[in-house]
């Protein structure tokens, strides 16, 4: 018995034992009922309460009782969302979701999906749910609920987020994205944005930086930098939806409010078209939805000194008629056509044209699609003509007229002036293709047509005319598209090298015969440099002979000087002389004065009695033989050295006397001897006694009186006195003194004299009077003086 109730005892224990479930703090006990209940409906996979099968509901943590081969327990975790998850739920049971619908609708009060019987009761759908669990510990039923945790999204700084719905209501039909709703809270609400008439696929609002818990399976997040605009670009914005453009609109109208297209729903709902915008992304960082907005980066616009730009406008109001008319009244040319643009007219500023008015140096943000620039440089562009790689254009090769091939290359300056650079632009459209289109082709054209007119070597030779020729005929034709030519300029032209081998040999042929000339000139420099140099080196002796030649002038200056001052001095004391003479002739006679001269000079030795003259069978008287004496002494009188011949009628033959020396001078003092004039008879010279010869005795000296007395006879026998040279005035060194006893014999002869004299009166008329000037000349130093009465005293 005791047995038994101990079986009793420990059947009753095993099944106590069996109905006490403790459930953990950190666990739920999922509870399957396996018998005695209802069966499930079909399709459902969680049973309701009585139901068979795995039950809804859980065990919290704690102490529970089941009837134990009735109920099993499975001990579960808690489902933990940790920080940086969120936990997106799907249901393994519930109502199906309605077609179409891709996730289950919301239904309160199942607690965060930890109350399975509410959710089901509720009317729960199966599959993916709208609500997420954010981080946290939950009590689900994991044969109910699956749950998938996931990072949260998180939107870095410069990026935004681009999501993409995967349920809701379908795009309309013409549009690229979903609507934009309210209420979604950054999509993290997915019932609300299905409430609210979200729309299927990309959406139009984006995520901006943050951290998002969204439900990933309704919201598909892509990551994307926000579009940052650099320093020195522009963003051009292309409209992905909205409204169409108008017919022939190429730009779409400015609306505002969008916030720099960062704003879509406000861009749309403001009318925006779809297309290229008119307003312009500056530098900076935007966040805006690529899937909206496109935006491509387009450099500023940068005008540099020397530079204008001119705007072709794609929007504004389209030119008048009367603006047409004017452009054509200015230019009767066509005006410049692009493809798809249509005519190009020169408006004012705000129309649909090229802008009049240009735009200065600078930085321009500057919306390309709407405003075509066309940088002008107004300075100086050359283009040339080279076979070079960094030239646009190679060399010109033309044909002369002789038929030579002529290689120019050249190159061409011209200026456009910023006013006309609008008329440039619609006439030609840029200034690339002026060069390409019209420069190129008129440059080939006039060099071809001038080339075809002359020869190969004209046209090298004359290179400065035929440039100038070119540059006339280029500079009217420029002048029709607004452009100035400044020059043309030929650099090189290369002619044949058998052409240019007969000009270089012409060439140095002239270049030799210039260098000889050159040698010459050269080499006469060098001549008179070294004659400057010789004439440099003997400047010393040349300022020395200069110096000595100056004082020899000064020399003769003051000689001639005395010599004028001793000739006035005598010439004054031989006046007094032979006035006193004439006063003495007049009185005592002239025979009386002679006598008493010759006296005198008997009695002073100074004539010789001995006769050397032979006296013929004439009527010679004493005056004859003074005469006679004198001419042979050569003393006392400067007469002529010439023979004297006695006359037929008196019979005496004279012997040619030696002149007579003149008065004793210093050498430095002798005046210079007077030159003969043209035509008279030279004077005889003084003839110097040869030294072979014996000394002579000294010669006599007439005193004044006997050369008053002799000169009338003595001037008879000599020429003029003005055609008369004088004697020389140096007396010969060799003449030896005479001895004292020569003197004895002359005055015995000079008695005899003054007896003929007295008794031979024909000797005074044979005697002429002498003449006034030869006695002045004459008279020596010791002749008799003026006593200042009136008369002469003698000197004897």
């Amino acid at each position: 018995m005791v047995g038994v109730v101990l079986l009793v005892l420990i059947v009753v224990l095993c099944l106590i034992g069996l109905s006490i479930v403790l459930v953990p703090g950190n666990k739920i006990a999922i509870v399957e009922r396996r018998w005695l209940g209802r069966k499930m409906p079909r399709g459902r996979v969680v049973a309701m309460p009585g139901q068979v099968g795995i039950l809804a509901k859980t065990l919290e943590p704690g102490l529970h009782f089941i009837l134990p081969f009735v109920f099993t327990v499975r001990k579960i975790a808690f489902q933990q969302i940790g920080v940086g998850e969120v936990g997106l739920v799907e249901s393994i049971d519930g109502e199906p979701v309605p077609t179409g619908r891709i996730f289950a609708k919301v239904v309160p009060e199942h607690d965060a999906f930890q109350d399975g019987v509410k959710f089901l009761a509720n009317g729960g759908q199966k599959g993916p749910q709208l609500q997420i669990l954010p981080p946290g510990t939950y009590r689900i039923n994991s044969n109910l609920f699956h749950v998938n945790k996931v990072k949260p999204i998180v939107v870095g700084t410069g990026q935004i987020g681009i999501v993409t719905a995967m349920d809701g209501q379908p795009i309309p039909s013409g549009k690229l994205l979903g609507e934009s709703v309210p209420g979604h809270d950054n999509f993290q609400d997915g019932q609300a944005f299905l409430e609210n008439g979200g729309q299927r696929g990309p959406q139009l609002d984006i995520l901006l930086p943050g951290t998002y818990r969204i439900n990933t399976a309704l919201f598909k997040v892509g990551i994307k930098e926000a579009m940052v605009v650099p320093p020195s670009q522009v963003g051009l914005v292309l409209a992905k939806d909205g409204l169409p453009l108008p017919d022939g609109e190429r730009i779409a109208k400015m609306v505002s409010g969008h916030d720099d297209y960062q704003n879509a729903h406000k861009f749309l709902a403001q009318g925006g078209q779809r297309g290229p915008q008119l307003e312009i992304l500056r530098p900076g960082t935007y966040y805006i939805n690529p899937l909206m907005f496109k935006v491509e980066l387009d450099d500023i616009i940068e005008v540099e000194r020397g530079e204008v730009a001119v705007y072709i406008s794609n929007v504004g109001l389209p030119p008048t008629e009367e603006m047409k008319a004017h452009q054509a009244t200015f230019d009767n040319s066509s005006v410049h056509q692009e493809a798809g643009v249509g005519e190009r007219y020169v408006v004012p500023k705000g129309y649909r044209g090229i802008w009049e008015e240009v735009a200065g140096p600078g930085h321009y943000y500057l919306n390309r699609w709407a405003y075509i620039p066309h940088i002008i440089r107004t300075t100086n562009q050359t283009f040339e003509w080279e076979n070079s790689a960094k030239t646009r254009f190679d060399s010109l090769k033309v044909i002369s007229k002789d038929g030579f091939l002529i290689d120019i290359t050249l190159k061409i300056v011209v200026r456009v002036w910023p006013e006309q650079c609008p008329y440039l632009v619609a006439k030609v459209g840029s200034v690339d293709i002026l060069a390409q289109d019209v420069i190129h082709p008129m440059i080939e054209s006039q060099f071809r047509n001038q080339a075809s007119s002359i020869s190969a070597m004209n046209f090298l030779l004359n290179r400065e005319d035929e440039q100038a020729r070119a540059h006339k005929q280029v500079r009217a034709e420029l002048r029709k598209y607004y452009v100035e030519c400044v020059s043309v300029l030929i650099c090189q032209v290369s002619l044949p090298e058998e052409l240019m081998q007969t000009q270089t040999r012409r060439i140095i042929a002239e270049q030799q015969t210039e260098m000889f000339a050159r040698q010459q000139v050269a080499e006469e420099a060098r001549i008179a440099t070294e004659k400057t140099r010789a004439t440099a080196d003997q400047q010393i002796d040349l300022v020395r002979a200069e110096i000595d030649s100056k004082a020899a002038y000064e020399v003769k200056s003051t000689t001639i000087t005395i010599a004028e001052g001793k000739a006035r001095e005598i010439e004054v004391i031989s006046q007094a002389k032979a006035d006193a003479y004439r006063l003495q002739s007049e009185i005592l006679g002239e025979e009386a004065i002679t006598a008493i001269e010759i006296i005198r000079q008997v009695a002073e030795g100074k004539i010789k009695i001995t006769p050397e003259v032979m006296a013929g069978a004439g009527q010679g008287g004493l005056m004859d033989v003074v005469l006679a004496q004198l001419v042979r002494d050569g003393k006392g009188w400067s007469a002529p050295a010439r023979a004297i011949q006695a006359s037929p009628e008196r019979g005496a033959t004279r012997k040619p006397a030696a002149p007579a020396p003149s008065p004793k001078l210093p050498a430095a003092q002798a005046p210079a001897a007077a030159k003969p004039r043209a035509g008279t008879e030279p004077a005889a010279t003084a003839v110097k006694p040869s030294p072979e010869k014996p000394a002579q005795p000294p010669a006599t000296v007439l005193s004044p009186e006997m050369q008053v007395a002799t000169a009338p006879a003595a001037k008879a026998q000599q020429p003029d006195k003005a055609d008369a040279p004088k004697p020389a005035a140096k007396p010969s060194p060799a003449t030896p003194a005479k001895s004292p006893a020569a003197g004895q014999p002359a005055k015995a002869a000079a008695k005899a004299a003054v007896k003929t004299v007295a008794a031979n009166p024909q000797a005074k008329a044979d005697g002429p009077k002498p003449a006034k000037g030869a006695a002045q000349k004459a008279a020596p130093a010791g002749a008799a003086k003026p006593n200042g009465k009136g008369k002469a005293v003698s000197a004897a």
